[in-house]
């Protein structure tokens, strides 16, 4: 094993006492609830990692056009085979500050409402080097609050952008307050939550711009009248500084918010 997976491997080993030797079984109709939660607008797969014994308990066939893997056979190191030589370091240090945001800023009861997003470039199937978003929510916890089982979504976002803001963000979902775009060394400063205040009406109206939808389009799924979703599209672009649509959509992915 290379040293930079050493590093990445003991991350997860000194977090051990957040970690719980226990396991679970998962609800279906929870992951399904729990995957219409995350927001995919590109090839993406997923997968639910068991911290009882680090390895994969489930993985979605689209991993076979995404990676080119067998999802029966796909373990937890396969995907860090293919995450690119200069990301590891990154990774790592995402890996330790989402430890260090969930438990030292999440009350227990509240971790179940949060996801955490960053960047990480991965070798696909057709053996190219891809900007992903990596998404992932606790699906168990133990009483202790320690995890049991998460659920992570890997998305190609290489359409629409190629650069890695290097941040990691903390979405608050059920109206929990978010932590966005922050620095993977400095998670632990008294910093105010970062990054545009989007409603969530707001939030269901960038969620169906990044589908294509003309504010038409999204007035008649929405119920509401065209000239309030161009009034609602003005003041998103007024309150992220994007110029336009696709700059907003790009942002939002790349910061976590989508």
């Amino acid at each position: 094993m290379k040293p930079e997976k050493e590093l990445l491997e003991s991350i997860w080993e000194s977090s051990r006492e957040h970690l719980s030797p226990e396991s679970a079984d998962i609800d279906l109709v929870q992951l399904d609830n729990q995957l219409s939660s995350i927001f995919t607008s590109g090839s993406s797969y997923f997968f639910i990692i068991g911290f009882d014994d680090m390895q994969l308990k489930h993985v979605s066939p689209s991993v076979r056009n995404v990676l080119g893997m067998d999802p029966e056979q796909m373990a937890l190191q396969d995907i860090l085979d293919r995450i690119h030589p200069e990301d590891f370091e990154f990774v790592t240090h995402a890996e330790k500050a989402a430890f260090d945001l969930i438990f030292a800023r999440i009350p227990i009861e509240k971790r179940k409402n949060y996801k955490v997003s960053y960047c990480f470039r991965c070798k696909t199937a057709d053996g190219s080097y891809q900007l992903f978003n990596h998404q992932a929510m606790i699906l168990a916890a133990d009483s202790a609050g320690r995890l049991i089982k998460s659920l992570c979504v890997h998305t190609s976002i290489e359409h629409l952008t190629a650069q890695n803001n290097h941040r990691i963000s903390l979405i608050g979902m059920s109206e929990e307050p978010s932590f966005l775009n922050l620095d993977v060394f400095q998670v632990n400063q008294p910093k105010a939550i970062s990054g545009p205040n989007f409603s969530e009406r707001e939030i269901e109206i960038i969620r169906l711009m990044s589908r294509g939808m003309t504010s038409r389009d999204i007035a008649e799924v929405l119920c509401i009248a065209p000239n309030t979703v161009k009034n609602h599209r003005k003041n998103i672009l007024n309150k992220s500084g994007c110029k336009n649509a696709g700059e907003l959509i790009t942002r939002c992915i790349t910061d976590g918010l989508l």
